[in-house]
């Protein structure tokens, strides 16, 4: 799989393999891995608008921040709406910080186990084997409607634009 330009964690540029999806591409299938160790796929989210919301780790402030506006702005959005929170993470690391976090609208999955979410999303960092900050909303047929690939680690998604777009799909 080819590489792209990396992102950047301090001073030093990460690589990142896969290549960067563009809106009005078809978003990739997955199989990631859910808090109970079951897998879903994007058919387990069929006729719903989908913000992929991906993180590097939610034990991270960035990641935690991001995780919790999306939960907060969750129950607005209405049931047409599914936020995914993706890491590379343990399901029962995910399921550990969503517990002490009270986090309830948000579904975490966890590409841990081949990264091949990570790599067909373009977000795979390479050296520290997590994924690189990104947010994704797909329409009912999974068409990729808004993509955001974040440069810096530590900065944040643009949160009102994906929301918006999730909203205008509805």
């Amino acid at each position: 799989m080819a590489n792209r330009p990396g992102m950047k964690v301090g001073d030093k540029e990460h690589e990142i393999r896969g290549e960067m999806l563009k809106v009005g591409e078809k978003a990739p299938d997955f199989r990631l891995v859910a808090n109970d160790m079951s897998i879903k796929t994007l058919a387990d989210y069929a006729g719903k608008i989908k913000i992929l919301s991906v993180v590097p780790s939610l034990d991270t402030g960035v990641c935690a921040a991001q995780t919790r506006r999306f939960n907060q702005e969750a129950a607005a959005l209405g049931e047409d709406v599914v936020i995914l929170t993706i890491s590379a993470d343990l399901p029962f690391a995910q399921q550990r910080w969503c517990g002490a976090e009270g986090i309830d609208r948000v579904v975490t999955l966890s590409s841990y186990r081949d990264m091949k979410f990570s790599d067909d999303y373009g977000v795979h960092d390479v050296e520290w084997r997590i994924n690189q900050r990104s947010v994704f909303v797909l329409d009912r047929d999974n068409i990729i409607q808004y993509a955001e690939y974040v440069p810096v680690i530590v900065d944040e998604v643009n949160f009102e634009a994906a929301l918006a777009k999730a909203r205008s799909l509805v």
